[in-house]
């Protein structure tokens, strides 16, 4: 069995919801009894889906897997819009969602296709003067933020329930998809926030066969150790 000094790569998690990153990142610390453990890529408490933790000389490699486009499915609802823009936040409007063709809903999505800019929300871990905007966020106060350069590479409509939209999106680096609902709740004239988040795809690492957060909790250390990748493994994975 490795000693806890020679785990060196990288675990695929599948984050439970109600949990941040960093929950996590304590959870797998406890099971492989090591201390170098690092995040690639925040998961807001409301997402679930893939997680990818570097361990050991994994973190090393950390930018390189945080820069790697992600794949999410979710679900937006019309009508509401929130001062998180997900359903963890306040509603704060509140308007009627018209009848709307699925045409009408298809233009909305394709005005976010390609290369296009987006506003960071308040609520979030960009920090202005080395405060996050989320602690700003919390004290009532709204600060001007930088649009960031985003680029969608595909998108799916996968279900029409109104006021629900269940998508799909593959996304660059740095892209809010609570911010995507919130600007094609805009685009519909209706408003909307995003209700619920799974990660599935982050490069070429898949939340296919990721451990959960229940067998974290419960295997033992070696079979944890087992399922972590290792630096060739990802290298490999990642075509380096």
């Amino acid at each position: 069995m490795k000693s806890a000094e020679s785990i060196d790569g990288v675990l695929c998690v599948d984050k439970a919801p109600g949990m941040t990153s960093h929950d996590v990142v304590g959870i797998v610390r406890r099971a492989l009894d090591t201390k170098k453990v690092g995040h690639c890529g925040t998961l807001d408490p409301l997402a679930t889906g893939l997680l990818l933790i570097t361990i050991g000389r994994g973190t090393k490699i950390q930018d390189l897997i945080m820069s790697e486009d992600k794949e999410y499915v979710g679900t937006m609802k019309l009508g509401e819009t929130t001062d998180s823009q997900d359903s963890d936040g306040e509603i704060v409007e509140t308007r009627p969602v018209p009848e709307l063709a699925a045409t009408e809903i298809d233009a909305a999505f394709a005005k976010f296709h390609g290369d296009f800019y987006q506003m960071p929300p308040m609520v979030s871990a960009i920090k202005k003067d080395g405060v996050p905007l989320y602690k700003l966020a919390r004290q009532g106060k709204t600060v001007e933020r930088e649009p960031r350069f985003v680029h969608v590479y595909a998108h799916q409509i996968l279900a029409l329930r109104l006021p629900e939209i269940d998508f799909r999106v593959v996304c660059s680096k740095g892209f809010y998809v609570r911010t995507y609902a919130f600007d094609i709740g805009n685009e519909l004239g209706c408003g909307a926030h995003l209700r619920a988040l799974r990660r599935t795809k982050s490069g070429r690492f898949t939340v296919d066969g990721a451990i959960t957060i229940d067998e974290l909790k419960t295997l033992p250390r070696e079979a944890v150790v087992a399922r972590v990748m290792s630096l060739p493994d990802v290298s490999r994975l990642r075509g380096a």
